[in-house]
């Protein structure tokens, strides 16, 4: 973790007060709500640090919630700077393979340099800065790079994503320890602060960049392009890997951290036998709807008038249960983009992203329905514990199609949706290769149509203007997680049947999101230290 200087002192009180959003940015405000709640003068109040920030737009009258760290008759100690400080292992230092370069992995090799192993990281995809060139062919000509995309390389598929940082994972590991971490390595202090943290796409990448000069340095590896095609094992154990390139590397670790879409490591290893499991996940589709709708919806203002400026772009998370089936959004994207998350060129797959502002005029969000493995049995037979896949294969299969060509998506208004016909014409959109209008509930099952309009029918009644003309349906979000778990020990996390294989992340069933898959790299990088 990064290191702290200078030593951190006994810590000064932390009030919570509560401001309108005029005010919350007034200290004067804030020393004055803080000694009325401490029933002291304000002349005590000698320094002051915010902690925390949260807004409350539950009520019309928008509130701001502030922890604040004072300093009573003195002066707080000085913030403590953040920096990265990682020692190389011993010459004689154990390796430690680790497939995949997104946050598991990165987190997970960081982690091992500070237990005295050697890291050494192999990715199929690009590092950050290529990877950026990678996505042109994608967006302009409708190409897809298959091992450098949105979804493979440096980063993982976070690294062009918003960037969210938020999760509900309380008992897994230290959050504040990541959050801290992604600071040391160039990311906002304010995601320390907020209650809500994000990142961005803009700056994401060179945070990761960061990470991996940070592994480097401590004498860690990490390959790029380094696509991994066979396990090596003996009798009950794992030795090692090699790529696709002809490469062999052997380690008695190896931390498994592919994502949740690198299909062919689910099939390499279904081919050697290593049992796999299926496990529930969600699809459907990206509602866009403009962001001064959602503004007005969400801050209790009327339509047309302008979003206070200290307010930032408005985000809503909505669920409901249907016919024992979850319906609800899924990486909520205010001021954002819809972008092209393919991995092969027979498919098209949607996905959101927001830059650190989120400033764009759009509001995104995924819309989908959970899928439990009971869904898939007519493709078991086929397809065996892989039919999830198959299941997701399908849709982006048939949203090419119903796209007509390249990257553009199938879209339909949120109203005809509801009413079953098809759009005459379709609103703007983010999505920068286009969108053709396409009956989406023609070609998604119907018993994920049937539960969709139902939970869309009800999130209009719990929001205004949810349900309007103005709003697209753009097909389909199927990464939403992954279909297959690939088993583990919970007290070893090794594998059941594969001793020193440590599935990890997302790909393996274990986390969601950059900070769960984080704190899931962190815990299988201690278990493969023995810690």
């Amino acid at each position: 973790m990064p290191e702290h200087t200078p030593e951190d002192s006994a810590p000064a009180p932390l009030v919570d007060i509560v401001l309108p959003v005029e005010q919350s940015e007034h200290v004067s405000a804030w020393k004055t709500a803080i000694a009325e709640k401490l029933a002291l003068a304000e002349e005590r109040i000698v320094d002051m640090r915010l902690r925390k920030h949260s807004i409350d737009a539950r009520q019309r009258q928008i509130k701001v919630q502030l922890r604040i760290e004072v300093g009573l008759d003195q002066a707080l100690t000085p913030e403590p700077q953040l920096k990265p400080l990682y020692e190389c292992p011993a010459a004689d230092a154990k390796n430690m393979l680790v497939i995949g370069c997104g946050p598991a992995g990165m987190f997970a090799a960081l982690r091992a340099l500070e237990l005295g192993l050697k890291p050494i990281i192999l990715e199929r995809g690009k590092d950050a800065s290529a990877r950026r060139f990678d996505l042109g062919p994608i967006l302009k000509k409708g190409t897809v790079i298959e091992d450098s995309n949105y979804c493979f390389g440096e980063g993982g598929a976070g690294t062009f994503s918003d960037g969210k940082l938020y999760t509900r994972v309380k008992k897994r590991g230290p959050i504040r320890d990541i959050y801290e971490t992604l600071v040391a390595h160039g990311a906002p202090e304010r995601i320390l602060i907020d209650a809500h943290p994000h990142i961005g796409s803009n700056l994401l990448p060179k945070v990761v960049m960061a990470m991996r000069q940070s592994i480097l340095e401590a004498g860690g590896e990490v390959h790029f392009g380094a696509k991994v095609n066979q396990f090596i094992l003996n009798d009950g154990r794992i030795c090692g890997v090699t790529t696709a390139d002809g490469r062999e590397f052997l380690s008695d670790h190896t931390i498994l951290a592919t994502g949740h879409s690198a299909r062919d490591i689910y099939q390499q290893l279904d081919t050697q036998n290593v049992r796999l499991e299926q496990k529930p996940f969600a699809v459907g589709v990206r509602i866009e709807h403009p962001q001064p709708l959602i503004d007005s919806t969400q801050y209790h203002y009327p339509i047309g008038q302008e979003r206070p400026q200290l307010l930032p772009a408005a985000s809503y998370r909505l669920a409901t249960k249907i016919d024992n089936r979850g319906v609800h959004s899924f990486c909520m994207c205010p001021g954002g983009f819809i972008v092209p998350a393919a991995t092969e060129n027979d498919e098209v797959v949607v996905n959101g992203m927001s830059l650190a502002r989120r400033d764009s005029p759009f509001a995104n969000s995924g819309m989908v329905v959970s899928v439990e493995p009971e869904d898939t049995v007519p493709l078991q037979a086929e397809h065996g514990v892989l039919a999830g896949i198959a299941f997701q294969k399908q849709l982006e299969i048939a949203a090419k199609k119903a796209g007509g060509g390249g990257q553009v998506a199938p879209g339909q208004r949120v109203t005809d949706f509801l009413e079953g016909k098809t759009s005459a014409d379709l609103p703007k959109t983010s999505y920068f290769p286009g969108i053709q209008s396409a009956r989406l509930d023609a070609i998604m099952p119907e018993w994920i149509v049937s539960r969709m309009r139902r939970g869309l029918t009800l999130f209009g009644e719990q929001m205004r203007g949810y349900i309007t003309e103005e709003c697209n349906l753009i097909g389909f979000e199927t990464r939403t997680s992954s279909p297959v778990r690939v088993p583990r020990n919970p007290d070893s996390l090794q594998h059941p049947d594969i001793a020193g294989l440590y599935p990890c992340g997302e790909g393996a069933g274990y986390a969601g999101g950059i900070v769960s898959a984080a704190l899931d790299g962190i815990r299988c990088a201690e278990a493969a230290a023995g810690h």
